[in-house]
């Protein structure tokens, strides 16, 4: 999978996910919101609707399968049942499994680390974190839980709650851009 998407389903925390895209648009990202739903229309868990850029269709009619490098990212907000909703949605689920597999990057925060991104293949050894309390799915499957805010191991970054949207993004736009571009935007939100 070519690019950077951040996938929304009913329940999404609705800060981590508009706070990721506005961090990495900022920055300079061609970030897209992708429903995973027939419609564009998402409706996050405080029920605040959001038009997604494209709806899964949309998604898989213009989206460029195949090798993934580390700059091609999924991106996976928390919240619940949001992440639930990710994780069942099964042909999501096969595609960033093949886009991990193939090189590319994911990232996750608050209850996806734990709930989408413990279905990846081998977690054994990477460094990740969590919402607290989801820590048992990651720790099940051999990853380290670090209890930090923002936690990056080689193609996997991952978040520990909404308080961290920002640090999340950022360390994806640093990923992606260096981390120039990223002290550049922190510093114009006066942070």
């Amino acid at each position: 999978m070519k690019g950077v998407y951040i996938f929304l389903a009913d329940g999404f925390e609705v800060s981590e996910a508009l706070t990721t895209v506005n961090m990495l648009r900022r920055g300079g990202v061609n970030v897209k919101t992708v429903s995973i739903y027939d419609d564009r229309i998402v409706t996050s868990s405080n029920r605040i609707p959001v038009v997604a850029d494209m709806a899964f269709g949309e998604f898989r009619a213009s989206t460029s399968f195949g090798p993934c490098l580390p700059s091609d990212v999924m991106i996976f907000p928390g919240g619940m049942p949001g992440s639930s909703n990710l994780a069942a949605f099964g042909k999501l689920m096969d595609i960033m499994q093949q886009h991990y597999t193939e090189g590319g990057t994911v990232a996750a925060i608050c209850a996806a680390p734990s709930v989408v991104l413990s279905l990846l293949p081998d977690l054994k050894g990477k460094k990740m974190t969590c919402y607290d309390g989801f820590e048992e799915a990651l720790t099940a499957r051999g990853a380290e839980y670090v209890k930090e805010g923002v936690v990056t191991d080689g193609q996997i970054i991952t978040g520990r709650g909404p308080g961290w949207a920002v640090d999340f993004g950022l360390a994806i736009l640093a990923k992606l851009k260096g981390q120039e571009t990223a002290d550049k935007v922190k510093a114009g939100l006066m942070l």
